[in-house]
């Protein structure tokens, strides 16, 4: 399928593969949905989409399911699940592909599972892998500003994302369900949805929600009763995103009680607001995060988590080529809210990776306390050598991405978490 993009595009006149790309994409993934028996239709399937908190709610909803006794397939940007069976995503994309995504279906299917969730996403809908996928539900969780160069413009990204709402209204599924985040302005859009069921969610249906270190409490009113749901996540925004998960799975019944167990039991969430800790031989207890913030809106919503501790970030910039305009705003964000920045190389491509970093610095002060360090290892270490009792360091851009990409797709393995994990070892031993 590849190859023959490929020659299309080296044979036929620009503008014309511009008016084929549509069908073909349309055809390919038609064909995919035959080729495996349009497999969707036999399972429970929701779709996750928005801009960001995406596979944080899709992880959500699939521990919920599990917990509620269901058999449960995912597919996220951190990893590919089949019931008990995981596969880390080492794509560096959300949804493979067409052949991908209706294979996953499939597979599903074969080893048993009775549900799946899945993100899907603005890309995607170029290429139409969201088409021939036969939607239970959808939950919406935000839009902000991303994949501009891609789409055109803002209006096109948001026309991307609601075409998958179009996607459930298409679906022969009954009854068909659409969540979406009642606080977010383009919110009411998604709940236009001609489907059976329209379930708005917003901060305000909670009578109360608390903030710790290490997690958020969302106090319900059930019935006569309150109940408090304890999830081990941080910052308000995954008070936003366990509401969302909270509000999809009790509309498909399941209760409260089994909610409450499922969010307090919850592991890790990789790459996502992700802890790693180590006790230090001068007595400093050092706390580092590796999150995927990779807009101007996520890494505020990050920073905002830990604004009242001391913060070492490590920034970088997703993605050489694209979303130019974001660079210097992110710089201005870190010295917002950081006692000192280490800026780095993150995914430069074909860029220059050092153009990419000077431009998150020109949206800083002189006076920035911001020093850049290119090799992302160094910048790692560099940082947790530095931060100061009390303190985090905040690793943000990549998440779980498994790769830094360079010159003509050139990959780098390549892991955040592992990083981390090796340089306070390196700390605590002395190092």
């Amino acid at each position: 399928m590849s190859t023959l993009l490929y020659w299309l595009k080296k044979l036929l006149p620009r503008p014309l593969v511009r008016l084929l790309r549509p069908p073909y994409h349309w055809l390919w993934a038609w064909v995919s949905h035959l080729r495996y028996g349009n497999a969707s239709q036999h399972l429970t399937v929701i779709g996750v989409t928005g801009t960001k908190g995406k596979s944080t709610v899709t992880e959500l909803i699939a521990a919920i399911l599990r917990a509620n006794g269901h058999s449960v397939a995912s597919l996220s940007t951190i990893q590919f699940t089949y019931g008990a069976e995981t596969e880390r995503n080492l794509y560096k994309m959300t949804q493979p592909g067409r052949w991908f995504t209706q294979r996953f279906f499939h597979t599903a299917v074969a080893k048993g599972c009775t549900h799946a969730v899945v993100e899907l996403t603005s890309e995607g809908v170029l290429q139409s892998r969201h088409r021939f996928i036969e939607l239970d539900a959808l939950v919406f969780t935000n839009l902000t500003p991303e994949h501009i160069e891609s789409h055109g413009s803002f209006a096109k990204y948001k026309a991307a994302k609601l075409e998958i709402a179009h996607q459930l209204e298409r679906s022969k599924k009954r009854p068909r369900y659409i969540v979406a985040n009642a606080d977010s302005e383009h919110g009411a859009d998604f709940l236009r949805a001609a489907v059976e069921h329209q379930l708005p969610y917003s901060l305000t249906d909670l009578k109360l929600y608390t903030l710790q270190r290490d997690g958020v409490s969302l106090i319900f009113t059930d019935g006569d009763e309150e109940r408090t749901i304890r999830v081990p996540l941080i910052g308000t925004f995954n008070v936003a995103n366990a509401l969302a998960a909270i509000t999809l799975t009790q509309a498909l019944g399941v209760s409260l009680p089994t909610i409450e167990k499922a969010l307090r039991d919850l592991p890790p969430i990789h790459g996502r607001v992700e802890p790693f800790s180590a006790d230090l031989p001068d007595g400093r207890h050092v706390t580092a995060i590796v999150d995927y913030a990779h807009t101007p809106d996520s890494l505020t919503q990050l920073y905002e988590a830990f604004k009242d501790y001391p913060i070492v970030g490590v920034l970088g910039n997703t993605g050489g080529g694209r979303d130019t305009w974001k660079r210097p705003e992110m710089g201005a964000i870190a010295e917002r809210y950081c006692q000192e920045i280490i800026l780095t190389n993150e995914d430069p491509y074909d860029e220059n990776p050092r153009q990419i970093v000077e431009a998150m610095r020109a949206g800083m002060s002189d006076d920035a306390n911001a020093e850049i360090i290119m090799d992302r290892r160094t910048a790692i270490a560099t940082a947790l050598e530095r931060c100061p009792a009390g303190g985090y360091v905040l690793v943000s851009g990549k998440g779980t991405d498994p790769y830094i990409m360079g010159p003509h797709n050139t990959k780098e393995p390549w892991s955040d978490a592992a990083v981390v994990t090796a340089e306070l070892t390196r700390l605590a031993a002395g190092g």
